[in-house]
């Protein structure tokens, strides 16, 4: 979809809660030519008060009024994880482009329906794998391309939540399907053109064990082999009491890379009582410009017609890998990922 440098790019946004008020936020201050113009949230009192505070006049409680809107050029779903497929589909058969939340898809069937409903309809799909647009993870990536360090060998990504939020209401996998695949996107990310074959799952309810018979694991530690011999790791836990927690790091042949972290800045305090750095509790604090850079791609690709960095491809092999992790913890064994292309 090609527009015009001049237009300015209506947006539509599909979920007003936490990560839908950010990106909302995001589209309607901080993206050059584009606005937003519509908001889209079936629980109206949570629609109508973002509205009210971004200056949006049109408002749904039914997403498909959103998407059937003429004006609307592009649509953000931020909406709860488990209807982001059917959505996605929606929007690409009234013609919209899609920025998805990840993840995408929970399935490979539904994550082939909701590509082939944006090829068929010749849109921009791209999904929310915000690592890809963080300063150092993308520097990285642009590193191991033009072969700094080498052939990748060892390769690591994490990511700590610093609280555990509402066990008893998250959904079964979450920490493969909506945590760790950022993970997985970001070590394919970092070892460009290579793909993950095969791995293997340790994992428990280390910090909520009442919920694990439910399937609700926090903490999980997977490793991971890629065709072009890469080995891997990925970890995730729910309870990072210092804060926030995002870090990778690619080990090659010729040196190694290392990015993201945990502080706020880099101020230090050198006290009596010791050090001390200031660290970030939420997402969109440690990685908001990585937030904003990716709502920024997503518009210039509608004006370029170009094919966006994290695409719905990309999402589909992330979810292979996922789908993968959740056999091998079932099984306890080392298993093969099936169908990491599409």
């Amino acid at each position: 979809m090609n527009m015009s440098k001049s237009k300015c790019i209506r947006l539509g946004l599909i979920g007003a809660g936490r990560m839908g008020s950010f990106h909302g936020l995001t589209a309607a201050r901080h993206i050059p030519g584009a606005c937003l113009a519509a908001i889209a949230d079936p629980t109206a009192s949570q629609a109508a008060r973002l509205a009210a505070e971004l200056d949006v006049e049109r408002v749904y409680t039914d997403p498909q009024q959103l998407l059937d809107d003429p004006q609307i050029d592009g649509v953000l779903i931020a909406a709860p994880a488990r209807s982001h497929a059917e959505l996605v589909i929606a929007a690409a058969r009234a013609g919209k482009s899609v920025f998805c939340e990840k993840p995408m898809a929970i399935t490979l069937d539904e994550a082939d329906r909701a590509i082939a409903a944006a090829a068929d309809a010749r849109v921009t799909l791209q999904v929310g794998f915000n690592r890809r647009f963080a300063k150092s993870f993308r520097s990285a990536h642009l590193d191991v391309v033009a072969g700094r360090i080498g052939t990748p060998q060892l390769l690591r990504s994490l990511t700590r939540d610093p609280a555990l939020n509402n066990p008893a209401n998250s959904p079964q996998w979450v920490i493969f399907l909506e945590t760790l695949i950022h993970d997985f996107d970001t070590l394919r990310y970092l070892n460009p053109g290579a793909e993950v074959v095969e791995v293997f799952v340790q994992a428990d309810a280390l910090i909520a064990p009442q919920f694990k018979d439910k399937g609700f694991l926090d903490t999980a530690l997977v490793s991971l082999r890629f065709d072009n011999g890469a080995l891997a790791t990925a970890e995730a836990n729910f309870q990072a009491v210092y804060g926030y927690d995002v870090r990778g790091e690619v080990f090659g042949s010729a040196g190694m890379l290392t990015m993201g972290g945990v502080n706020d800045s880099d101020l230090v305090r050198y006290l009596s009582s010791g050090v001390q750095a200031d660290t970030q509790r939420l997402d969109t604090d440690l990685l908001r410009d990585a937030y904003v850079a990716e709502l920024n791609h997503f518009v210039d690709c509608l004006r370029t017609g170009n094919k966006p960095i994290a695409s719905g491809e990309d999402a589909r092999a992330a979810l292979a890998i996922a789908r993968a992790c959740i056999e091998s913890y079932q099984q306890g064994q080392p298993v093969r990922v099936q169908g990491g292309r599409p």
